[in-house]
């Protein structure tokens, strides 16, 4: 093998090694260490971005804001480069190319919170006389990377998805009681308070206040106008546990689906007696994947012991 091949190899192994560290392909202890440094970093930023809002720290501890920024920027910069370029790794062992990995990473959730966290900084350095307050206000998105080392987001959005019909009818009720009861509130109380009610749109906004608040910040002058405020607000609390029932159950449904797909796997890794050292790895990466705890999966092991045990006692009887 010339020396070509063994860079070319080399090249390979680290590249692969970096993406599993950094995906988490690998449950080690240095996939580990970069989960809790980009961690600690994010939660660093977001107090940091709240602490620097205070104009009176903000003006103590400006360099040290700066200094901080920067360091985080650069950590962040690091980050992104090494995942566009180590995703290539992503679909090239199931026959898909360098290029397919990388665009699922760069349009992905997590590849466009990676961007959209750093730019900010490189546009300062573009135009360093533009006021970009509201782009550094982007800073704030870093929080989400703190999602791709937790489940709990991706379970939130998978249990909207799963009961995505529930959910927009739920959300298409919404819109009808709004429509309703913003033009009967304009109808009963526009010719009262013009100032406050002078047209439908205005009501709206009035019935969404109360929807999410409980009080539109509006007391009606009118006997049937008060009925209806009323019932508007009875309306926000059944709404409210509408959409709030409809979402707890649907993440109890993808909390317990988690479960038995750990379940299954265990099972299948059982069938054959035998249990490798790639199956564990397999099971723990599952683990980390699923964001089971240590409980959950000691009560699934549990749970088939007992089952193993039942039906050894049956067999004896049997036998």
């Amino acid at each position: 093998m010339n020396s070509s091949a063994v860079s070319h190899s080399t090249y390979q192994r680290i590249k692969r090694r970096t993406f599993e560290i950094l995906e988490g392909a690998v449950p080690d202890k240095y996939s580990h260490f970069v989960e809790i440094f980009i961690a600690v970093l994010v939660v660093a930023n977001v107090i940091g971005i709240i602490l620097e809002s205070v104009p009176e720290i903000h003006d103590a501890y400006l360099h040290e804001f700066h200094l901080f920024d920067m360091l985080s920027v650069a950590v962040f910069s690091v980050e992104f480069i090494l995942r566009v370029w180590c995703n290539s790794e992503k679909y090239i062992h199931s026959g898909g190319t360098a290029w397919q990995g990388r665009k699922a990473y760069l349009f992905s959730f997590y590849g466009i919170i990676d961007f959209l966290s750093t730019v900010p900084f490189y546009l300062q350095l573009l135009f360093p006389g533009a006021d970009l307050r509201v782009l550094r206000m982007f800073r704030l998105l870093r929080i989400f990377k703190l999602s791709r080392y937790n489940s709990a987001f991706d379970d939130m959005v998978a249990a909207v998805k799963a009961e995505k019909d529930s959910f927009s009818s739920a959300v298409f009720l919404l819109f009808i009681s709004c429509l309703l009861f913003s033009s009967l509130i304009y109808i009963i109380e526009g010719h009262d308070q013009p100032e406050v009610f002078p047209s439908i749109p205005a009501a709206m906004h009035w019935f969404v206040i109360t929807i999410v608040a409980g009080w539109g910040n509006v007391d009606p002058v009118t006997f049937v106008g008060t009925i209806l405020v009323i019932l508007t607000q009875v309306l926000s609390i059944a709404l409210a546990a509408i959409l709030t029932g409809v979402v707890a159950t649907a993440y109890s449904a993808q909390v317990e689906r988690r479960q038995a797909l750990y379940e299954m796997e265990v099972r299948n890794v059982l069938a054959d007696g035998v249990v490798t050292e790639a199956e564990l790895t397999q099971l723990k990466l599952m683990q980390a994947k699923l964001g089971m705890s240590d409980e959950q999966v000691a009560s699934i092991k549990h749970q088939m012991e007992e089952e193993k045990q039942i039906a050894e006692a049956n067999n004896n009887r049997l036998n």
